[in-house]
């Protein structure tokens, strides 16, 4: 009989972070693994992205979806402000820039899952009473030595009770979604199942209704009083798919957050530019602007 393996025999072991250093509730939507310090103010941040994922894997599973890489330097950034500069757990952090530019030739499903580095740098940290305010950093986005995205993000973070006090006794138990209204087809967003469509037709062509499904388990991973930015990103990435002609698609995102988007009013999408050049996407509350998205296509 041979002797049972020793699992220190094992070359590797593979485990995600802690996922309440990436702001997740459920360990199948965090998507790092590790991390450590390459220099001053620079940090390697290893992930690994799986071959099958609702949102952000193609419906034929042959690519991976570019807001993929955006959760990637979310996520690392959230994790490297936690346990590099001591952001508290327990902390908002409120995202006010997002830039993305991913090489889809690059984003290819393998026969494994990839894993890619995430090459993060922080540019700038803020600081109010003697803790981090919030920060900019810069991301480049690694798969095989190979560069395939780069990104530059800009975020707040403040305390539970400052938070509270800022969104005037908004809670999730507080404020709901009004009923869903119907979606668009799923095929025209480039989503397989209707549940992952977050917009519903409205009096233009160019303009829809952001639909908030506080029971999706990828954009309300746990409960919010307020739609998330990843749900803005993705109502900007399914506007561009509607007016874009095939075959190009979604390639990079430059996104600024003026305001929180609130659930319980109507958040109102729309376009403006050349299908199959950069197009504006603008999300408006009332007479409000909650989020602008420059969106660039790149061809298949």
């Amino acid at each position: 009989m041979a002797p049972m393996r020793q699992v220190a025999e094992t070359p590797t072991l593979t485990a995600t972070v802690p996922r309440q250093f990436v702001h997740r509730a459920a360990v199948a939507e965090t998507f790092l693994t590790g991390w450590r310090t390459t220099g001053a103010d620079r940090f390697a941040v290893s992930a690994q992205w799986p071959r099958a994922h609702g949102l952000h894997v193609s419906s034929d599973r042959s690519a991976y979806e570019p807001l993929l890489v955006v959760e990637t330097v979310r996520q690392s950034g959230t994790l490297i402000a936690h346990t590099e500069y001591g952001v508290p757990l327990g902390h908002h952090f409120v995202l006010q820039e997002f830039d993305v530019d991913t090489s889809p030739e690059h984003l290819a499903v393998g026969p494994v899952p990839a894993e890619p580095v995430v090459d993060v740098r922080f540019v700038e940290v803020r600081h109010r009473a003697g803790r981090p305010a919030g920060a900019r950093y810069t991301a480049d986005v690694l798969l095989d030595g190979v560069r395939v995205a780069t990104a530059g993000v800009a975020f707040s973070c403040v305390a539970e009770s400052v938070y509270r006090r800022l969104r005037g006794g908004r809670t999730p138990a507080t404020v709901s979604a009004p009923p869903l209204p119907p979606g668009l087809p799923p095929q025209t967003v480039g989503r397989a199942l209707p549940a992952d469509v977050v917009l519903a037709p409205a009096d233009r062509r160019d303009r829809w209704w952001l639909r908030i499904d506080t029971a999706h388990p990828v954009f309300f991973d746990h409960p919010l009083d307020h739609a998330p930015g990843m749900l803005l990103l993705e109502a900007a990435r399914q506007a561009a798919r509607v007016r874009a002609p095939e075959p190009v698609r979604p390639a990079s995102f430059r996104s600024v957050f003026h305001r929180y988007a609130e659930l319980d009013e109507p958040v109102r999408i729309e376009a403006s530019g050349e299908g199959a050049a950069d197009l504006r996407i603008v999300a408006t509350q009332g007479e409000l602007t909650v989020f602008e998205c420059l969106v660039g296509m790149a061809g298949e």
